[in-house]
């Protein structure tokens, strides 16, 4: 039985279902199993379990690397050390061994969690496993910001909710737009090195990948502590709850997303969106920027009633201005327009290809613009609803 008294940092293990109770060797297997075929832990399940514990639960070292950009103090390192060296030093109980090389129904499939536990696999110097502890929490943090790389906003909670089934495009699979890609690229990375970058405004024609864009960065960067957090426009009030959430991951570095964003003039809430990207009270964090996707290039329905001179406001060059100023709040305008004819049938013939399809080059024109011209234009959207058609017809 292991003496759980023993522990500082991980002293709310005692409350651990499966911990607390290893004096009953049957039922802590039965529960290891549970937590097993639940979690995906595969392997030595009593030291899988562990790892899982450490890498995940939140702790006072992982908050406090988190919190501080990477940085531990000297004693806190100290003490955890201390309980590393006490729970990986037990061996298994004898009637565990059962357990020694368990293989889950469905294996887990958390790409950080599978990268530790294959650094750990042979390490047993407490020196070395703390050391590879803390450069997970620095590289990946913990609990749901290490398991998932991009996020909503759960508005009665007040918390962040992982998105489990994210698209998981990367930025080879976007053809054409090289210098939207180039730009957008190179601002995430001068963000992700803490150099100074800008809040992002993806704008134009529809269906030509400026979502699937953004995406593709925090597929790209996850390991380099990139994460999404997608909130809508009703969400806008909340920004300053949702920016002091992610202030506290300061090791980590968050793109707040807004999707097909626009107003109609009676909607109001683009002025938190406003406050929030400059001139608010409190400053926005630093490991936080703003990325939106809009048809419209100021985001603000405007009529031609707006520009009239009849029209009953006084002051109507203060209301134009008020119209426009949110795009011009965004440091970096990126414009995406319709792609050509020999752009659009290139990115049909990349979708086929990642499908181990080569038509020929008159199959594909031929076949190409006929679904283009029945359909809502020529995009990447349409491409891909051509590629969809196509292959469910095989």
């Amino acid at each position: 039985m292991l003496n759980l008294q023993n522990l500082i940092i991980f002293n709310k293990l005692r409350e651990d279902e499966i911990f607390a109770h290893t004096s009953d060797e049957i039922g802590t297997a039965a529960r290891l199993i549970e937590k097993a075929e639940t979690l995906g832990l595969s392997g030595n399940l009593f030291r899988s379990y562990l790892i899982y514990l450490v890498a995940h639960e939140p702790n006072l070292v992982s908050e406090t690397v988190e919190m501080h950009g990477g940085r531990i103090g000297e004693s806190l390192y100290k003490a955890f050390q201390h309980d590393l060296k006490f729970l990986f030093g037990h061996e298994m109980p004898a009637t565990l061994q059962i357990l020694d090389d368990y293989q889950p129904t469905v294996p887990n499939k958390i790409e950080s969690l599978i990268e530790l536990e294959k650094n750990l696999s042979n390490l047993r110097d407490v020196a070395q496993i703390s050391a590879l502890f803390i450069e997970y929490y620095k590289k990946y943090g913990y609990g749901d910001i290490a398991a998932y790389r991009a996020f909503k906003w759960n508005s009665e909670g007040k918390q962040l909710a992982g998105i489990k089934h994210f698209e998981r495009i990367r930025l080879e699979d976007l053809i054409g737009y090289a210098q939207q890609k180039e730009s957008l690229t190179k601002n995430t990375i001068a963000f992700l090195e803490d150099k100074p970058a800008n809040n992002v405004l993806l704008v134009g024609a529809r269906g030509t990948g400026k979502s699937s864009g953004v995406k593709a960065l925090v597929n790209e960067y996850y390991k380099f502590g990139l994460r999404l957090v997608q909130i809508t426009q009703p969400q806008l009030k909340q920004l300053p709850e949702i920016m002091e959430a992610l202030r506290k991951f300061a090791s980590k570095r968050f793109i707040i997303f807004l999707d097909d964003l626009s107003f109609e003039e009676n909607e109001t809430e683009y002025k938190y969106l406003k406050s929030a990207i400059e001139g608010g009270v409190e400053s926005r964090p630093e490991n936080v920027l703003i990325y939106a996707t809009s048809n419209r290039r100021h985001l603000i329905h405007e009529t031609w009633r707006d520009r009239s001179d009849a029209q009953e406001d006084l002051y109507r060059d203060d209301s134009m201005n008020e119209t426009i100023s949110l795009s011009d709040r965004f440091g970096l305008i990126i414009h995406y327009y319709a792609p050509t004819q020999a752009e659009y049938l290139e990115i049909i013939r990349h979708m086929l290809k990642k499908k181990n399809i080569a038509l020929d080059e008159e199959t594909l024109r031929l076949e190409g613009l006929r679904w283009e011209m029945s359909h809502s234009g020529r995009n990447g959207r349409t491409a891909q609803q051509f590629v969809n058609f196509y292959l469910g017809q095989k």
